[in-house]
């Protein structure tokens, strides 16, 4: 049965869209890798020859239908196509964290019950070896890269080139088979099984059917426009659903090259090389771009510094106008009116900037970096010199001579020169570090979704781009608000099931196929968009019946560069405080050039000058927050630093970088209850794990700062009695 909407000639499977992309794209590149410091290419004709080698190779190993087949490596293109050659053995491809840690696997390999693993690495097969015992299903593993395997016991164990090849060797004996494999795929048949992130527990699998991926990746792709001209870079964990809706899906639909990076070290200058038009991030990476960009500033002398605090604070204002990238129709031959029009516009630039080049010789421009906060007053209130040009002409230009000077330089420095659409993701992201990237003129929009809708829910619309709302129903989605305020949805890319759970799909998935998002928001009445308040399990009141939305006070102090990480308490509580992780980088970088020594993180971490510059920042939000009408009681009264990372070894996160705020709570009640009873500094110990599998226990005395609050400047809403 055809997909609603669909023709019953539309390819119905992710093996099915390869062969159209061959037919259509076979010679244009769908496939780069990084190795050894060279780009290589593959194009749709050449990675489809791959995946069916592949493929055969996999029957001949004795795939059967319905199999699980786990993935573990990073990003690279062999990987994808195991993905893509298991559907077309009719198994199941079941992706997993390639930093996970063994016992995290052994529970997914044992739950899918795999028989098959593809591993990327030595690293990844040993982890498969160890948990041996746990996953008995386990009869081949299989894996990418053969440095290291020499002496390994290969009775069970594969080199992937080498199935290709045995495959290509079987092709007259195993192709009437596969085919008839392939040609069995329908849109009910399953595309993919992906394992939640397990912040509340264990984690679940979802399964997600060609119908779910398929359709949802041809609604986002026109949505945004996205044609086979697009470059992506494949760099986050392969495990998640993000990852397969853009590298697999919406590539697959559209007909894009997909770009895999050399290591996560080299991500960034990647990142630059290949310039992305179409880029996904969630905002970890922008923070982290944000804190990068900050540090180099600082380091700056005082001509660039006054330079970029001065275009970026014009930016502020402008960049929504004059920066976003413009969709442009393809023009005839240009007529004479048009033509005169582009003559004026040129010499009207050229006179403005001869203007402004005599009016910073008359201000004195060096005299704006000496007394920066005066010059501008001084600035403001004499206007231009000879008022020739309308204010939105002489911003424009100045907005332009920004994106020489200062935009365009940092664009390219971050590798997003060429980019059309960006999302973000995964978690809230702070106001001002979205605000930072639309100024800079990069299109980048806020998405809503999860694993069990195939990402997406809700997109914003080109024009229809703020920080505060994830924007309106994605096409084919509808959304309702619950009577406590949960958000609900169904769409063509609501989940089948979770894998061996029939509790929670009937708890998660009702009868007509709404869903349970977990999360608190509702509608703006006036633009129709929706916003996330938080998870509807953290989202709670205060003593004095103030609304307590955690997730939103931690977005506003990781803005700053210096905070890595927060988790806020306060819930059924009079007062909000916090636990702070510090950025290594960012602070160790500040010491050095204050001259600060220091052996280690928790050193830095406790240091009275780090304790002060973060207090101030606490303060700063504390400020912002007192203009919120909703949120005004959730100033954060007192926190500390803590003496270690946040760390998904260590329990504390997902290995989506999601913080498990139960855990941590119980894991640190002594400092919790620190907080609240008043004390000055705290003795604690805690056991961390290292990087090869062994427990310490790591003892520090921690400090405990107030913070000033402000008065709100709404009256505060409290719950009703």
């Amino acid at each position: 049965m055809a997909a609603p909407g669909a023709s019953a000639h539309d390819p119905c499977s992710i093996p099915a869209l390869l062969a159209r992309n061959v037919a259509l794209y076979g010679d244009r590149p769908a496939y780069r890798e990084k190795e050894f410091g060279i780009w290589q290419a593959w194009t749709w004709a050449e990675a489809a020859d791959e995946i069916r080698a592949m493929a055969l190779g996999f029957l001949a190993l004795g795939m059967a239908r319905g199999d699980h087949v786990a993935v573990i490596g990073r990003n690279r293109p062999a990987h994808y196509w195991a993905m893509v050659a298991a559907q077309m053995c009719g198994a199941v491809p079941v992706p997993l964290y390639q930093d996970a840690v063994a016992e995290e696997m052994a529970y997914v390999l044992e739950h899918c019950g795999a028989r098959f693993v593809v591993c990327g690495d030595q690293e990844q097969v040993d982890k498969v070896i160890e948990i041996r015992d746990r996953a008995p299903g386990v009869e081949h593993v299989l894996y990418n890269d053969k440095r290291g395997m020499r002496k390994y016991d290969h009775s069970h164990l594969n080199w992937l080139h080498d199935i290709g090849e045995e495959g290509r060797a079987a092709h007259r004996r195993l192709e009437p088979e596969l085919d008839a494999r392939i040609a069995e795929q329908t849109w009910d048949t399953t595309c993919v099984m992906l394992y939640t992130s397990g912040t509340t527990g264990k984690p679940k699998g979802v399964v997600l059917s060609n119908r779910n991926i398929i359709e949802t990746a041809k609604a986002s792709v026109a949505f945004d426009h996205l044609g086979q001209d697009e470059e992506v870079l494949a760099y986050l964990p392969m495990a998640w659903v993000g990852d397969f809706i853009f590298s697999i899906g919406q590539a697959m639909v559209a007909g894009f090259c997909v770009n895999c990076p050399e290591s996560p070290d080299t991500m960034m200058t990647d990142l630059r090389e290949i310039g992305p038009t179409y880029f996904f991030a969630p905002p970890r990476i922008f923070e982290t771009m944000l804190t990068s960009v900050m540090i180099r500033m600082e380091d700056a002398g005082d001509l660039k510094h006054a330079l970029f605090r001065h275009f970026m604070d014009f930016a502020k204002g402008t960049g929504e106008r004059f920066g976003m990238p413009r969709y442009r129709r393809k023009q005839s031959r240009p007529t004479l009116r048009r033509r005169v029009r582009w003559v004026y516009r040129y010499a009207m630039g050229i006179g403005f900037a001869i203007e402004t080049l005599a009016e910073n010789a008359v201000r004195g421009f060096f005299v704006r970096l000496r007394h920066p906060l005066e010059a501008r007053k001084h600035y403001r209130a004499r206007g231009p010199l000879l008022n020739l040009y309308p204010k939105p002409l002489r911003d424009y230009f100045d907005y332009r001579t920004g994106e020489v000077l200062i935009y365009g330089p940092l664009k390219n420095t971050l590798g997003l020169s060429r980019i059309r659409v960006a999302y973000t993701a995964g978690e809230a992201i702070g106001p001002e570090i979205f605000d930072f990237y639309r100024s800079l003129g990069i299109n980048l929009k806020q998405l809503y979704g999860q694993t069990e809708a195939s990402v997406f829910i809700t997109q914003q619309p080109d024009g229809q781009v703020r920080s505060d709302t994830v924007g309106v129903p994605s096409p084919g989605v509808e959304v309702k608000i619950g009577e406590t305020g949960e958000v609900f949805y169904r769409s063509p890319g609501t989940f089948v099931e979770y894998y061996k759970n029939p509790e929670s799909t009937a708890s998660t998935k009702d009868a007509e196929g709404w869903v349970a998002t977990g999360d608190a928001g509702f509608f703006e009445e006036a633009s129709g968009h929706l916003r996330i308040i938080d998870r509807a399990k953290d989202v709670g009141r205060m003593a004095d019946g103030a609304l307590f939305a955690p997730k939103y006070v931690e977005n506003k102090l990781k803005f700053f560069p210096d905070i890595l990480e927060a988790v806020v308490f306060g819930a059924g509580r009079e007062i909000c405080t916090a636990f702070i992780n510090i950025d290594l980088t960012a602070v160790g970088n500040w010491a050095e050039r204050n001259n600060i020594a220091y052996a280690s993180y928790q050193e830095l971490a406790g240091h009275p000058r780090v304790l002060e510059t973060i207090k101030s920042h606490v303060e700063e939000v504390n400020r912002s927050l007192a203009e919120d009408e909703m949120l005004s009681g959730c100033q954060v009264r007192r926190f500390l630093v803590l003496h270690k990372e946040l760390d998904a070894d260590d329990g504390e996160l997902t290995r989506t970088r999601k913080v498990r705020r139960r855990i941590i709570e119980e894991k640190y009640a002594d400092l919790v209850a620190a907080l609240y009873d008043g004390s000055a500094e705290k003795y604690t110990e805690t056991e961390v794990t290292y990087e090869d599998g062994r427990k310490g226990r790591i003892r520090a005395t921690l400090k405990i700062r107030d913070a000033r609050s402000f008065p709100a400047e709404f009256p505060r809403k409290v719950a009703a009695e």
